[in-house]
Parts: structure tokens; sequence; C-alpha cells
């Protein structure tokens, strides 16, 4: 979007700009690539104390009443029914075919279920949850929340200090205190703690988490580098509504028992997938050098002419100080180890399959 005047505005642009943030349009919104230190100084950061991030723009709902998780499990192969109050779990919303139509989180309060959805999705997919659900449920959302994720090994300390139950969390678990939803999650791979809270006391809630010792603000530069080294997923770019949840190496998100009976949407292919393997897989990719490959990239076998597949997300990975990327190739060439040639702006890159993630988990297990 061009015009940065019809962009939206977080709850914390203010402070971003105080801060001095270099802000970019990203899914409808004016949010800050980077602070004057910059993206690699904000990554290694968030990897050795704690990086605070506005995600203000994510869309946030509640689902209420008596069978909301039935009712969404009618549009997820997660076992919603089976999650316990104060839990959270990632799920994956799927269309008739199979395809993935956002990745998304969901946790359970006890009274009602609270969602959390990719920015860029969420006019899709807040519309499709209400349209499957039955007379009694009802979903909500909260366009009057923010979104605070504070992640890296201080992280938790840090909330701590204020909130201190926060230390008793396990990773995806969840608490509710004074108008706060408190999960131990985030898309670092770090430990660390997302909270959604009221719009108007965002920006004070975050100056506080600010004068903290060893918390710095970060950008979307660094979310992004630091989830690729994690191996996450970023959609729109590794998960699309073409792709399957067996493609994207994501057959874990579906339930024990939904595996038993198949009444979720797509199952007819996920299933067929399951027994007879699919037409490509997601792969980590380590390109030899220094130059990265970008989303894009056709990905060739390390001599012939033919393309097996494409990069989907690429960049170079500060923690591990080289390129990185994942990408969907031909099963034939999803074997760690195996040898590949990429088309960086005309030339041949040798490359290899490599296991994800790129940088350790330190999730508090």
């Amino acid at each position: 979007m061009a015009d940065t005047d019809a962009l939206l505005a977080t709850p914390l642009e203010g402070l971003h700009r105080e801060l001095g943030a270099r802000m970019v349009p990203f899914a409808g919104y004016r949010m800050p690539l980077h602070y004057p230190r910059g993206i690699l100084a904000e990554h290694l950061h968030c990897r050795a104390a704690a990086a605070l991030f506005d995600v203000s723009h994510m869309g946030q709902a509640e689902l209420l009443g008596e069978g909301a998780a039935a009712a969404l499990e009618r549009l997820t192969p997660a076992d919603v029914q089976g999650l316990k109050p104060g839990r959270q779990r990632y799920a994956l919303l799927l269309n008739e075919g199979g395809g993935i139509v956002d990745d998304i989180m969901l946790a359970h309060l006890g009274s009602r279920l609270f969602l959390v959805v990719n920015a860029a999705r969420k006019a899709v997919d807040l519309p499709l949850i209400a349209a499957a659900l039955p007379p009694g449920v009802t979903l909500r959302p909260l366009a009057d929340r923010a979104l605070i994720a504070l992640q890296g090994p201080g992280a938790v300390a840090a909330v701590a200090s204020l909130l201190p139950e926060v230390s008793g969390l396990s990773f995806m678990g969840v608490i509710e205190r004074d108008g706060l939803v408190i999960s131990r999650s985030g898309y670092t791979g770090e430990d660390g703690v997302e909270i959604s809270l009221p719009a108007e006391q965002a920006e004070a809630f975050a100056r506080r988490l600010l004068a903290l010792p060893g918390v710095a603000p970060a950008g979307l530069g660094a979310r992004d580098s630091l989830r690729l080294e994690a191996g996450l997923c970023l959609y729109g770019q590794d998960l699309d509504e073409t792709t399957s949840p067996v493609e994207a190496n994501l057959v874990w998100t579906i339930g024990k028992r939904r595996r038993l009976s198949w009444d979720f949407p797509g199952a007819e292919r996920i299933r067929s997938e399951l027994d007879s393997g699919p037409a490509r897989l997601r792969v980590g990719i380590r390109p030899q050098g220094r130059q990265p490959a970008r989303a894009g990239t056709p990905i060739h076998p390390a001599s012939g002419p033919e393309p097996v597949g494409i990069i989907t997300s690429g960049g170079f990975g500060p923690s591990v100080d080289g390129p990185i990327a994942m990408g969907y190739v031909a099963p034939a060439y999803a074997r760690d180890g195996t040898p590949l040639s990429l088309m960086v702006r005309g030339k041949a890159l040798p490359a290899a399959v490599a296991p994800l993630p790129f940088h350790p988990h330190r999730y508090a297990r």
C-alpha cells in the first residue's frame, strides 16, 4: 500500500515513533521494521535477553457459548474439545480441499475460547468462523485490544517482576489477570510471553516493560529472521490455501481423536497424502557461502535443468551466521543432506536440505 495515510495504526504507534522506529506498511498497518540499532542487533538481543514486539495488528476474538469447541472443530483438525482450561494450542483452519486458510492460536479461558489469527487473514477467518457457528455460539471480535510479545531468555523473569504468577506458566500455558490474557508462547523459538490487553493500557504497559533491565524494542525484521531460524511458517509465504498440513510438515496439528473420525475439512486429501505421500514437502535448506536465497527462488537438483521446488522463505540467520531458507521440494529431494542447486540472479548456488529448526527451540517445557 503506497498511501500510508490509508494504513491503520496500532495503539503503540506513538511509542514506536518516539523510539525512532522505521515504519513500513504491513498487512494494512504502519508497523516498525526496526529501531536505530538495526535488525541484526535486535535479533541477537532477543536471543540473549528480552525483546519487545508490537503484534497488535493480529486479529483477536472470543468464541462464547455451549458447544463452541465442537463448532470450531468444523473448520480445523485440531482437538479443540480436548483443550484444557488454561492451555493454548496452535491450530490450522482448513478449506474443503485440505488447504490451509490460516494458522491460528487458540486458548481455553474457562468460560470461552480466545483466538489469535494472522493480520492479513482476519477479514477471511472471522467471517468463516462465524458462518460455521450453530445457534447459541457467538464469535466476538476484539478490535479494542492490543497484543505485545516479550521474547528471549530474560522475558519471563522481566514480566514476572510485574506479574509474579507468570513464572509458574509452562509452555503454552495461559492465565487471565485484571483484563490481561498472558500466554507463555511466541514466534521466535525463544521462551517468552504474549500479552493481550485493552488498547488504552498498551502504551503504559509497554513503557513499564521497556524500563526493565535487559528489555529492548524489536521490529518486524528481527521477528522474521528469528522465526525463520526457528523453522516457523509465515502465512502467505510458507502456507496458503493450496498447501495441505501434510505438505507443510504440520501433521502434528491433527489431533489423534480427529484421525479416527476424519470429520474435518479436506480430510479425504489429507488421508490420501498420509497413505500415499504428498506431491511436495516443506524442508529446511542451507545455501553454501554467504548469499541468501529469497522467496521465489527456483530449486533444482544438484545436477539437472528441471526445477523440483521453490524457496518460500529465505534470508540471513544472524544466530547461525549464514544464509538459511525454507521451501517445498518433490519428496525424492526432501531427505536431509540432499544436494540442491538454487537459481539466484541467474546463477546456480549450491545448497543442501537441512533439518529444522536451524536454531534450537528454547521453550519452557
